[in-house]
C-alpha cells in the first residue's frame, strides 16, 4: 500500500509516517519511482508507536525498544527482560515531571489565593 493507504488506515497523516522514516521506526520499500511501499505490518507497527508516544516515550526511545515490543491481543507487552527496567525508569521520570507540576499549580493556587484575598478586602496587592 502507498503511503495515503496507510494514513488512512491508521488515522496518522503522512507528514507523521514521513517522520518516522525518517527517525528509523518505519522502513517502507522503495519502488524505482520512489513511492514508498507499506505493508500490513506497518499498520501495526505505527500503532506500537503511537502507543509508545502516547506513554510519553520519544522516537528515540521508540526507535531503541520497538523491537522488543510485542503486540498480544491488543496489549503491547516487553519481550526483552532489560525493556522493562528502561520502561521503570521513564515511568520514574514521568513520576517527577508530574510532582513539579503539581508544586507549580499549588503555588499558582496561593498566588491566585492572594488576589482574591486582596479583592475581598478592596485592596490591591504591591506590583
Amino acid at each position: 500500500m502507498r503511503i495515503g493507504e496507510l494514513a488512512r488506515r491508521t488515522g496518522v497523516s503522512e507528514r507523521a509516517l514521513r517522520y518516522y522514516e525518517e527517525q528509523g521506526l518505519l522502513t517502507p520499500e522503495r519502488r524505482p519511482s520512489g513511492y514508498r511501499v507499506y505493508g500490513d505490518a506497518d499498520v501495526a507497527a505505527v500503532r506500537r508507536i503511537r502507543i509508545l508516544l502516547a506513554a510519553g516515550l520519544n522516537t528515540a526511545q521508540i526507535l531503541e525498544i520497538l523491537p522488543c515490543i510485542v503486540d498480544e491481543d491488543g496489549w503491547l507487552t516487553p519481550e526483552c527482560p532489560e525493556l522493562v527496567e528502561a520502561l521503570r525508569e521513564q515511568r520514574s521520570r514521568i513520576d517527577d515531571a508530574i510532582g513539579e507540576l503539581e508544586t507549580t499549580r499549588a503555588n499558582l493556587d496561593t498566588i491566585i489565593g492572594g488576589e482574591k484575598a486582596a479583592a475581598s478586602r478592596g485592596t490591591r496587592p504591591p506590583s
